[in-house]
């Protein structure tokens, strides 16, 4: 797909079909988080792959926004690793590079997703076991949608340009 066409077509699905996103697609999703920049490249994100029913049903006990996907990334950032100058952090900002990475190769495959920030990080943490330095940043919901899905209509509702950008 073209990259223009995956950035304008890529949205978020709230209602997954039981159709299963093969391994190969998953796969190429992942490289392209492994492909994300991130600060002096140290790349502190760390990404868990949730499929098995067991572990799908700790993600719905974080949050009610699974929306029946059948696999779920938990992209998580290892702060103790993470570029550092003075009192900033790039654990997370490296995170969300990552995320956004995979969610874009997602949409050019045909996967649909979704970005989750709703959820609690502590239980997160709790119920996956996460050691003191791995922090919850977001859940990306795989799959592809129910047919009786009905897309947000604010979806493409944009600011216009000169509202977001001044040029200096």
């Amino acid at each position: 797909m073209e990259f223009e066409k995956v950035i304008k077509e890529r949205c978020s699905i709230r209602k997954f079909s039981d159709k299963l996103v093969s391994d190969d697609l998953l796969n190429k999703i992942l490289i392209a988080g492994n492909f994300a920049p991130t600060a002096k490249n140290i790349q502190p994100q760390k990404i868990y792959v949730i499929r098995s029913n067991d572990y799908l049903e700790k993600i719905d006990m974080v949050t009610p926004c699974r929306y029946n996907a059948k696999i779920c990334l938990l992209v998580c950032s290892n702060k103790d690793i993470a570029y550092k100058k003075d009192d900033y952090s790039t654990y997370e900002m490296d995170a969300v590079i990552c995320a956004t990475h995979m969610m874009l190769e997602a949409t050019n495959l045909e996967v649909d997703n979704i970005w989750i920030e709703n959820f609690d990080k502590n239980k997160t943490k709790e119920l996956f076991n996460l050691s003191d330095g791995i922090i919850p940043i977001c859940i990306i919901n795989l799959g592809y949608r129910a047919i009786d899905y009905t897309e947000n209509p604010m979806h493409n509702v944009r600011k216009e340009l000169d509202e977001i950008v001044e040029y200096l």
